[in-house]
């Protein structure tokens, strides 16, 4: 796994406070920083092809995020150019009455890339850390215990040929509000206001707490954690595509072999 400024190091312990969220990394200008993001698009869209073609390994790419962290945008920004026949996005909402019943980490298992394609977690598995843990849905013993299972669930995953990495798009809560307010001034985002956003704002401090344990517990060498500053939508993209790219560029992709006798056909 490469090394990045943004990458969360195995048992680090995390205070969200330390990262800046307003961070542009070396880029002072906006246009020269789309303009890289740009470039990773065009690799992302090439480097798809090849991974689809061999099937021989599986790429899961998992969001985390406050409300209005800008999840849905990232994914839509970031993947806009490639294929979507090897490509898969997964929105996890409130478990149904048959998720339920079964183990937590049931319905993410079914939703994982087969070998070939990329798989993108809208929320994930991270739900029964995060949102379990603030409203108190299930109690300490039993979501303390789910990092050690989510570790071991995605170490799985990585033995059997999918590569994983997880990004938490960190936003400041200024950010948040204004974002709040944006949806409440712009008719057209008028959909994507709840009355209960503002509930779950007031929780903030407890969702920072949450986020950090599920980094700090749950990086590994074989699922590495992110932390994106994600104010600056445009800084965001690029982090994104740029270490989606070099993640697809460390598997050494090739295109399979060619069926023998190809050369000798002839087409009419």
């Amino acid at each position: 796994m490469f090394d990045s400024d943004h990458r969360v190091k195995p048992a680090a312990k995390v205070n969200l406070a330390k990262f800046d969220p307003g961070d542009t990394g070396r880029f002072k200008d906006r246009k020269e920083c789309e303009k890289e993001t740009k470039k990773n698009l065009e690799k992302l869209d090439d480097l798809q092809e090849v991974l689809y073609a061999g099937g021989e390994h599986a790429l899961l790419i998992v969001f985390q995020a406050i409300d209005a962290g800008g999840k849905d945008g990232a994914i839509e920004h970031v993947f806009s150019g490639v294929n979507p026949q090897g490509c898969s996005v997964t929105s996890f909402k409130v478990p149904t009455e048959l998720e339920k019943s079964h183990d937590f980490l049931w319905r993410i298992h079914a939703a994982c890339p087969r070998k070939g394609m990329i798989g993108i977690f809208n929320r994930s598995h991270y739900e029964s850390v995060i949102v379990e843990r603030v409203k108190e849905l299930t109690p300490p013993a039993v979501w303390s215990r789910r990092y050690d299972h989510i570790n071991h669930f995605e170490e799985m995953l990585a033995d059997e040929g999918t590569t994983i990495v997880k990004f938490f798009l960190h936003i400041s809560k200024d950010e948040q509000k204004r974002r709040f307010q944006d949806r409440l001034d712009e008719p057209d985002k008028h959909w994507k206001f709840s009355k209960a956003d503002l509930a779950e704002r007031a929780s903030w401090d407890a969702y920072q707490d949450a986020f950090a344990a599920m980094l700090g517990k749950c990086s590994t060498t074989f699922a590495p954690w992110y932390v994106v500053p994600a104010n600056h939508k445009w800084y965001r993209n690029w982090v994104l595509s740029d270490t989606i790219v070099r993640t697809l560029e460390g598997l050494d992709l090739k295109y399979p072999p060619a069926p023998k006798g190809l050369d000798k056909i002839e087409v009419e």
